[in-house]
Order: C-alpha cells, then sequence, then structure tokens
C-alpha cells in the first residue's frame, strides 16, 4: 500500500537556470508492506519518489520505488521530509539512501538495492 507525503513544483526560476523552461513536479509517498501482518511480522516502510514534467504537448513521469527499507516508521517520514525539502528526484534516490545509511545509520536498511 501506499500513502501520499507530499508534493511540490520546483520553483521556476530554479528551472530557468537550468535551462528548462516547463513546469516540474515531484511527489513522495510511503509504502507499507502489510503482507506479514497476519504473520506476526513487523511492517516494512519503504519510499517512491515521482518526477512529472510537463513538457508542451507531452507529460514524461519519471518514477523510482525502493520497498521494504526499514520497520521504523519515523525514519521513514524523516527521509521523506528531507526527500522534499530538498526537492530530490527519482535518479539519485539510491544514491542519497545509501548516503543516509552511512551518516546517519538509518537502521536496517537493505543494502541490495544498488
Amino acid at each position: 500500500m501506499k500513502t501520499f507525503y507530499g508534493g511540490i513544483f520546483i520553483e521556476k526560476q530554479k528551472l530557468e537556470a537550468e535551462g528548462i523552461f516547463h513546469p516540474i513536479k515531484l511527489e513522495y509517498y510511503k509504502s507499507i508492506r502489510e503482507d506479514g501482518i497476519m504473520k506476526g511480522e513487523n511492517n516494512r516502510f519503504g519510499i517512491s519518489v515521482v518526477k512529472t514534467e510537463y513538457l508542451p504537448g507531452n507529460t514524461k513521469v519519471e518514477r523510482k520505488e525502493l520497498n521494504n527499507l526499514t520497520n521504523d516508521e519515523n525514519k521513514i517520514e524523516e527521509v521523506l521530509r528531507l526527500f522534499k525539502e530538498n526537492e530530490v528526484t527519482p535518479i539519485s534516490v539510491e544514491d542519497i539512501i545509501c548516503d543516509l545509511c552511512r551518516k546517519r545509520r538509518i537502521s536496517r536498511i537493505i543494502n541490495n538495492h544498488k
């Protein structure tokens, strides 16, 4: 199951500074694996990032989902907050998760996402 965490449009000035002249929206989701509840297993939380580019006459969508990152919902909420504040796009999700694991010692991160 996925729940919407938040979304933003990247500021027009930031995009134009990079030579981009169309709107880009970023959305962040928390994923929850519930299939183990009946067996007494803990939920496993993950994240999903969706980038939508509104090109003239076309819409381009890019997404990245990482499941089963942690059992700690508070840690996933913290990661989602950081992602939203820093406008993280799907292409950099895995690298940032790896950096967070090293720097903040986020527990129980599955390292096989690379």
